[in-house]
């Protein structure tokens, strides 16, 4: 990766503004790292990303601005040193043990801020405020202490078109890199979907299939209820209000309150508490949201065939979260260990 200007300080203003040109970005290996890197001062609050995308979402609807058919080749980097009141707060919400390391879900949103502000720049193809998060991915190489400054660097890859019901999507990957120092410690990738966003000339992702859901023996379980949602939504940072508003998530076609997604999928890995380990991959994909208020499910099985970063199969652990109630599944996840 070459760097524009690895030492200048953006402020979130002047990057949400800024517009990279992404000549040749669609033709690129997926892989290959954007050829610019732009250095903040921080990993920006994901509120106000959100409420600096609103806004500009509010203007687009009266000057119809152009809308950039690439990714932007260009990677975001800030310094970063995990809070450890946060984190207190976040194992004590999820039920995970309080540590001097910090699980992935927690490096997830602490890095979350990131993923916004590269996805509310002028020149992102997709609008910010409509995606849906449908997979994640995270591969973390060693634990990740709070004593440690980190340095965080997040791009954009795979813009791909995907079928959503009888039309069609557009799907993107978010990948954050996290080191100390040289060293590559965390790893996550993102998938984001825009539902009603179309793209022409994209490669087509192919969906794969799955088999009809069939509820396993349930080895544990929790109650969603609005408070629990608006505890996370402050610890996270993640502030939409489809997880803290009725009336909000109806606006976005949801019958009603919605869970967040990776509060969800954190939970039921929280049941595996040590026995996941030092090193691994965790996969998660989703498939339907958990209503607020309800009940989910969750069911855990000791696998020796998990699939892992590098392709193979690892031993490991498989999670599924459902509707017990209904028998509809919520999401499905595994934890391959190194």
């Amino acid at each position: 990766m070459t760097h524009r200007d690895d030492h200048h300080d953006t402020s979130l203003e002047e990057l949400l503004e800024e517009s990279v040109t992404a000549t040749g970005a669609a033709a690129r290996r997926p892989e290959t790292q954007p050829t610019s890197v732009v250095a903040l001062d921080g990993v920006p609050s994901p509120r106000s990303v959100q409420l600096t995308a609103l806004g500009r979402t509010a203007q687009a609807v009266v000057s119809s601005p152009s809308v950039s058919t690439t990714l932007p080749d260009v990677a975001l980097r800030a310094g970063l040193t995990l809070d450890r009141e946060r984190l207190d707060a976040y194992c004590h919400l999820l039920g995970e043990r309080a540590l001097e390391t910090a699980p992935p879900g927690f490096v997830h949103v602490s890095v979350f801020g990131l993923q916004l502000a590269l996805m509310a720049r002028a020149d992102f193809p997709l609008p910010m405020l409509g995606l849906v998060h449908i997979a994640n991915r995270i591969e973390q190489l060693r634990p990740v202490r709070t004593d440690e400054p980190l340095t965080a660097t997040t791009w954009a890859r795979r813009l791909a078109s995907r079928e959503v019901g009888e039309g069609m999507g557009t799907q993107v990957e978010l990948v954050t890199e996290i080191r100390s120092g040289v060293e590559l410690v965390w790893q996550g990738v993102s998938t984001y979907l825009a539902r009603s966003t179309q793209i022409t000339g994209l490669p087509a992702h192919q969906r794969p299939e799955h088999p009809t859901f069939e509820a396993p023996t349930p080895t544990g379980g929790w109650e969603t209820s609005l408070r629990s949602s608006k505890l996370y939504a402050e610890v996270s940072g993640d502030r939409n209000p489809i997880h803290t508003s009725k009336l909000a998530a109806r606006a976005f076609g949801y019958r009603a309150t919605i869970a967040h997604g990776m509060d969800t999928a954190a939970r039921a890995l929280a049941a595996l508490g040590p026995a996941r380990g030092d090193a691994f991959t965790w996969s998660v994909e989703f498939a339907a949201p958990v209503l607020v208020p309800g009940r989910v499910a969750v069911g855990v099985e000791r696998r020796d065939d998990v699939d892992s970063s590098d392709g193979g199969s690892r031993a490991g652990y498989a999670l599924t979260v459902w509707d017990p109630r209904r028998g509809k599944l919520h999401l499905t996840s595994t934890l391959a260990q190194a």
